[in-house]
């Protein structure tokens, strides 16, 4: 691809999360110049392969578009691009980082999850979702920003934790969103234990037992974040920006806690506000 092409192709994914996943579009801007281009490329992809529940209306179908963009990265590691912007930014990615095959091939049977209408059986199912889709990423992105190396043992440990952490998080914020065709990621032990009808969720309403839940999954979210903070003062700084996810998780968690863990609740729903300045913080301070 010419350096032309390869310019646009970033742009274009630029501009996807931009529009699309604004917290992880600011994050790319505030790491390192060099690593931009292959962190939006990540990003454009994840993105494109989450959303694919969003612009499907059949599962058949959506199983049809995931398998189109495996196929598209197994044609990236066989030495072709296919012809999309997305494929071939993550393509010169791909080759410029040495990004690892397998975090891809797990990501991909995690996301034919999002299809499936049944919730999680327990937490530990939906922590190995949230493992190979969130934390996956993560490890990737650190792949990225060491150039090629081996990612730090401890940065690996912490971006597990807080991939962990964030996608418990977004799940919970996004409980609404799910609802509305009727998708439930709420592990279906807690939904019993706390006999919480899932009708009532579909039905866009609040109540105890979903808080309940919530409030649980709220504080493994949390747990993991503490997790990845004892290891901060041994993470070289080469690999925060793959980290700074835990601070706007954090900042996602103070909402939802203060909505009683309500995932109904407006202020949950609304946009993020201060991310930018929570990313400048984490920069400075070396914090996540």
């Amino acid at each position: 691809m010419s350096a032309a092409g390869s310019a646009e192709a970033t742009a274009y994914c630029a501009e996807m999360l931009r529009r699309q996943d604004h917290e992880r579009y600011l994050t790319c801007l505030f790491a390192p110049a060099s690593a931009r281009p292959a962190l939006f490329a990540l990003y454009a992809f994840n993105l494109e392969v989450a959303k694919t529940p969003e612009v499907v209306s059949e599962p058949t179908i959506g199983l049809v578009r995931l398998q189109w963009w495996r196929d598209a990265v197994e044609s990236v590691y066989g030495g072709r691009v296919t012809p999309h912007a997305v494929a071939e930014a993550l393509g010169k990615a791909i080759a410029t980082h040495g990004l690892s095959r397998s975090h891809f091939e797990h990501l991909f049977d995690a996301r034919e999850a999002d299809l499936d209408a049944e919730p999680p059986e327990d937490l530990a199912a939906l922590e190995t979702y949230a493992r190979d889709t969130s934390a996956r990423l993560l490890w990737l992105a650190l792949e990225v920003l060491s150039h090629g190396r081996e990612p730090d043992s401890g940065a690996k440990r912490a971006a597990e934790s807080i991939g962990l952490a964030w996608a418990l998080t977004g799940l919970m914020r996004a409980v609404p969103h799910h609802a509305r065709r009727r998708k439930s990621f709420l592990p279906a032990d807690m939904t019993s234990a706390a006999d919480l009808d899932l009708e009532s969720v579909f039905a866009l309403r609040s109540s105890e037992p979903l808080r309940r839940v919530v409030r649980q999954i709220a504080d493994r979210a949390e747990a993991h974040l503490a997790s990845a903070r004892e290891l901060r003062r041994d993470i070289p700084p080469t690999a925060r920006p793959a980290l700074w996810f835990g601070a706007l998780a954090s900042g996602h968690l103070r909402v939802l806690r203060n909505a009683n863990y309500d995932p109904f609740a407006p202020r949950v729903q609304r946009p993020p506000a201060g991310t930018a300045w929570r990313l400048a913080w984490a920069r400075l301070s070396g914090r996540y």
